[in-house]
């Protein structure tokens, strides 16, 4: 059998690719990786991205979501907020964008999750470190280097 190793990338199903970057854009910083044509966008995420793909026609996502990792959860919060956009009631930062993808946000400093230094550097996230928390997480699954 073959080994789950990471996610390259996590495509979106929009209704239109140039309302999408310009919706997102609204809250997060993000480099354009390319495009296909009026199909397809790609937001550079260092070494991972987004595809945006026009044609969602399914109903609004509940409990099927991914979480997007932000390098500042309540810069992210604040423009949301700011926005009018309803983020859902619970513990974390949720909200459906206007295509019905249900999006979670967490804070890189408060996940496993992590970037090699050289990527990070490249992103221009230097400083940008992981809370006592994470680090106890990734030091106790064997995964500190």
């Amino acid at each position: 059998m073959a080994r789950l190793v990471g996610i390259n990338h996590v495509a979106l199903e929009v209704g239109d690719v140039d309302d999408a970057l310009a919706w997102y854009g609204r809250f997060f910083e993000f480099q354009l990786r390319g495009r296909a044509g009026t199909r397809m966008a790609f937001i550079d995420m260092g070494d991972q991205f987004i595809a945006l793909a026009a044609g969602r026609s399914q109903p609004a996502d509940e409990a099927r979501h991914f979480g997007l990792v932000v390098d500042d959860k309540e810069a992210a919060r604040a423009a949301l907020y700011e926005a009018g956009v309803a983020v859902r009631p619970s513990g974390s930062l949720d909200f459906t964008d206007p295509w019905g993808n249900h999006v979670q946000v967490v804070g890189y400093r408060e996940i496993q999750f992590s970037k090699t230094q050289a990527v990070l550097s490249a992103m221009g996230l230097d400083g940008l470190g992981k809370s006592e928390a994470a680090q106890r997480e990734i030091r106790g699954r064997g995964l500190a280097g």
